[in-house]
């Protein structure tokens, strides 16, 4: 009889034992589920920050440069949430303006840009270096409102476009003061020293634009322009009822391109960047890659464009809202 009760002490033990290891396993991989989950490689969120420098009804080409790609990648899937655009005039409601409160990128007219559905966070004099500064490095006043801040973390992708009047290592902001590119090179440097981006698309239409990133040290920037040192940025389309040019010829043809992508696109920047033709842009684009750890072959469009969620497939159910083993 006490052989027996012996028997049955050690195959009580045995089957806990087994129990408690089986519940440790399980915890473990619970916890690398949760692991990965929380520490994937892939980003999160995608955001844009669409800047027009420019003032003046001559300057037309550069708002509806702006809200060309406004535009697009909107209809790539960004909501305005995470869209910060910038209007240094309001060309719309211009006295010349013979469309009031339209604006178009081509002569035939086909889309109104202004439309009903404009979300605009910085106008006219707001439109201002030490505010653009503020909005990419966080250090907004305490009672600014959400849709003027970035709000992106080390998870976020975020497309910056520019515009408006340049020469070499400057852009000028309202015919009054100017940036340079030491200033964007070192605001990039504070926003990845506090983690607010993952990776950068820097893309920057005016004259001489390749310079403007020449002094960029921070890491994963992707930075590309309409025009290399001691070249000018033309317009395109001059329509004759406007009585100015409605649009620039780099960004025309970016947009041409796009027009032939979704958010289900598999387009990657190396097929955007072939299609730049000198003499159609009558400019020599450029692409600065010694920053951006990827290769253009594998890097989509829409990991700047879209806003298509990431989604990880586990091989199990996650037991979210069941009692788990202490991790």
């Amino acid at each position: 009889m006490n052989f027996i009760r012996a028997l049955l002490r050690l195959a009580v033990g045995a089957w806990l034992a087994l129990v408690l290891c089986a519940d440790r396993t399980a915890a473990a991989s619970t916890k690398r589920q949760l692991e990965q989950l929380l520490d994937t490689e892939n980003h999160t969120n995608n955001w844009a920050v669409l800047v027009c420098t420019s003032r003046f009804w001559f300057n037309y080409r550069h708002i509806a440069n702006t809200l060309s790609m406004y535009r697009t990648v909107k209809r790539m899937g960004i909501p305005d949430s995470h869209i910060i655009l910038m209007l240094a005039d309001d060309v719309a409601c211009n006295p010349r303006n013979c469309y009031p409160a339209t604006v178009f990128d081509h002569p035939q007219k086909t889309t109104d840009l202004y439309g009903d559905n404009v979300e605009v966070d910085y106008r006219g004099y707001d439109v201002t270096v030490e505010n653009f500064i503020r909005l990419l490095t966080g250090r907004v006043e305490p009672h600014t409102p959400r849709n003027k801040r970035l709000l992106t973390d080390d998870k976020s992708n975020i497309f910056i476009y520019m515009t408006g009047h340049g020469g070499e290592d400057f852009l000028k902001f309202q015919d009054s003061e100017e940036i340079n590119s030491y200033d964007i090179a070192d605001a990039m440097q504070q926003m990845w020293e506090k983690q607010r981006y993952r990776e950068i698309l820097f893309v920057i239409d005016t004259c001489q634009a390749n310079t403007m990133f020449s002094k960029f040290y921070a890491p994963n920037v992707l930075s590309i322009g309409s025009s290399k040192k001691g070249e000018n940025s033309y317009s395109h389309f001059h329509d004759r009822d406007i009585g100015v040019s409605v649009i620039d010829r780099f960004t025309y043809y970016n947009l041409k391109f796009f027009e032939s992508v979704d958010m289900s696109s598999k387009h990657t920047m190396a097929d955007l960047i072939g299609t730049y033709n000198t003499t159609l842009i009558h400019s020599t684009p450029g692409v600065r890659t010694d920053l951006f750890a990827r290769k253009l072959e594998k890097t989509y469009l829409t990991d700047f464009f879209g806003a298509v969620q990431e989604v990880e497939l586990t091989p199990e159910a996650f037991p979210i809202g069941q009692k788990q083993a202490s991790i």
